[in-house]
């Protein structure tokens, strides 16, 4: 017994300060989140009584919630597809081998280096929707270059304009999704290429075969990391538009409705961001688990 405790006495005395602060204020309040989501506390009031799920039917069928959820998944598929598509072409590019890949590499991650508060300031000025004489930031560029048709509204775009506050996210993180793709590809053992070409593997096939599998796990951790990042995009939003409703998602709705001293349903948005996220980090567990066992 002495020498069990030896054993697993130091490591677990090593970790507990660790695990005792994320029992706190990690766990102990999203357990504190969810048990303000299931009150009526609507107010500064502290009095408040259990309601259960009343808060979730009401907000899933709010006119407004619903609007939100909309403008996040349009921002969320623009964003993974720029994000995804950008950082593959710059890490394909690179390990074909580039002159100055240095410089390249640093100039496609430099982006990822300033706040989306910083950026958001510089993009809120290049999206703005005037248009003609009184145009400027993109539309300026696109008035002086001639190019006038490619004006538009932007983020003041009715349906779409989400679509553009996705464009500084894609521009921020495209470098790291390609930092991912380049580690994989600088990781694929150059025999298994020369092979594939001595067996007769055209370029294509090679990719498919080859290349294509070994960057699968690459590419879902990428997957899994930008899909994330866009359910908790709040600082942008607020840089470029503010809050408003054209351009209003899950979180900048959380903070109107906490700056209300609305805390149920702030709340009770936190929670279901936090049922989102699940929805595409625990799949990712799953599956790392799974390969782990599989190769042991």
């Amino acid at each position: 017994m002495r020498k069990g405790v030896r054993n697993w006495g130091p490591p677990l005395l090593l970790v507990s300060p660790t695990i005792l602060i994320l029992g706190i204020f990690v766990y102990g309040l999203i357990a504190a989140n969810i048990q303000v989501s299931t009150t009526n506390r609507h107010s500064l009031s502290p009095q408040s009584e259990f309601v259960g799920l009343e808060n979730y039917l009401a907000l899933l069928s709010e006119d407004r919630f619903l609007h939100s959820l909309f403008n996040l998944v349009v921002f969320t598929v623009v964003f993974i597809a720029g994000t995804m598509l950008f950082g593959f072409i710059w890490a394909w590019m690179l390990d074909k081998g580039v002159n100055a890949e240095g410089m390249f590499r640093s100039v496609f991650l430099f982006p990822m280096a300033i706040s989306f508060v910083a950026s958001g300031v510089v993009w809120r000025w290049l999206l703005n929707s005037a248009e003609g004489d009184r145009a400027s930031g993109l539309n300026r560029i696109f008035e002086t270059l001639g190019l006038g048709f490619l004006q538009n509204a932007w983020w003041n775009e009715p349906i779409w304009g989400m679509a553009a506050i996705a464009m500084p996210a894609i521009w921020q993180l495209s470098g790291y999704v390609m930092a991912l793709f380049l580690a994989g590809f600088r990781g694929i053992p150059q025999e298994l290429r020369e092979a594939a070409r001595m067996d007769g593997a055209s370029e294509w096939k090679l990719y498919r075969f080859v290349v294509f599998p070994q960057l699968s796990p690459i590419a879902l951790s990428a997957l899994i990391i930008v899909s994330h990042m866009s359910l908790k995009v709040f600082d942008l939003i607020m840089s470029v538009t503010g809050s408003i409703y054209q351009t209003e998602v899950p979180a900048t709705y959380m903070w109107v409705t906490l700056t209300s001293n609305d805390y149920a349903k702030s709340a009770t948005i936190a929670t279901i961001l936090l049922l989102l996220a699940s929805l595409f980090i625990i799949p990712y567990l799953i599956q790392t688990w799974r390969s782990e066992k599989a190769d042991r």
